[in-house]
């Protein structure tokens, strides 16, 4: 989705986002358009607040370049670079640069381990209506979850969150970004691919012999007065006994504001006003070597 690179593009980053159509549903471009302008007079002195504890930008701008540095050294023979779809750089900018290149074969790598219309399907529309006009060929990824080099990636975080402490003392939640219902009433299949990946993840857990007290899932960054998924991250954290926890980021493969801030401050937060003796985020895969090996394997299969 993109992040602000400064507390000027945060107004920008939820303009864009909110006049979505994947994102605001509504038929209506004018009733979409009045919904956003509401939204964001709402939300942006909030989030530059929260922008401005994490250093003035999201953290997934620079954690981004620095996967894309490491990509382009493994992958010699390709250009590697990267759009958002909210904040700079735009597709529109980005295949600019690859028509001066003169580079005809494209292939999209969504950064969603799992398939939603208000990401997945808004990131490729936008690129691919960039490309409208341009004699290139194009590929693209729709989903990785499934992939098992990943997944071994998603524990390993885990493991190094823990930092050799006790697993069979903690909660284990696996957090996803959440969506409103009705999205899913629809037919968007994010909320299944989310329980099938946990359980592959549990398969993995279960080989290395990694036991949790007990294993959830939920979901955080809710918006507005609308149903969304259930549980809410906040009321499976209030719902627990055990005072010992550990949240893993399932929907993020880069750290950013929902991880960093979210995550990070706001539910720690919460978990300390509830007593919790331990309250543990385990990191996104970011840059990470393994990172980078399995998105040459996912793109390798296309």
């Amino acid at each position: 989705m993109g992040g602000p690179n400064n507390l000027n593009e945060v107004e920008v980053f939820l303009k864009n986002m909110f006049n979505d159509k994947n994102i605001i549903t509504v038929k209506s471009d004018l009733l979409r358009s009045f919904i956003a302008f509401m939204i964001v007079a709402s939300r942006k002195k909030e989030a530059r607040s929260n922008y401005a504890r994490l250093g003035g930008k999201s953290p997934l701008v620079e954690y981004t370049e620095d996967l894309v540095k490491k990509l382009q050294l493994e992958l010699k023979d390709t250009c590697v670079t990267y759009a958002m779809r909210y904040t700079p750089p735009f597709a529109k900018e980005v295949v600019a640069e690859l028509k001066q290149k003169n580079i005809t074969n494209i292939t999209l790598l969504p950064m969603y381990p799992h398939y939603s219309t208000t990401t997945t399907k808004s990131s490729l529309e936008d690129f691919k209506k960039a490309c409208e006009g341009l004699h290139v060929k194009i590929k693209h990824v729709d989903r990785f979850y499934e992939n098992s080099l990943y997944n071994e990636l998603l524990i390993d975080k885990i493991e190094e969150s823990l930092e050799g402490k006790n697993s069979k003392e903690f909660e284990l939640i696996f957090s996803a970004h959440s969506l409103p219902q009705s999205i899913v009433d629809k037919g968007d299949t994010y909320q299944k691919e989310i329980l099938l990946h946990v359980e592959l993840l549990k398969q993995i857990l279960q080989k290395r012999d990694l036991e949790f007290k007990d294993i959830h899932v939920a979901y955080q960054s809710k918006l507005g007065p609308v149903k969304w998924l259930e549980p809410s991250l906040e009321d499976k954290i209030k719902s627990l006994t055990c005072k010992k926890v550990i949240i893993s980021p399932l929907s993020f493969t880069i750290d950013n504001s929902e991880t960093e801030f979210e995550l990070s401050i706001e539910y720690k937060e919460v978990a300390q006003e509830l007593n919790f003796e331990e309250y543990l985020v385990a990191k996104c895969p970011n840059d990470s070597d393994k990172f980078i090996q399995s998105i040459k394997q996912i793109v390798s299969t296309l």
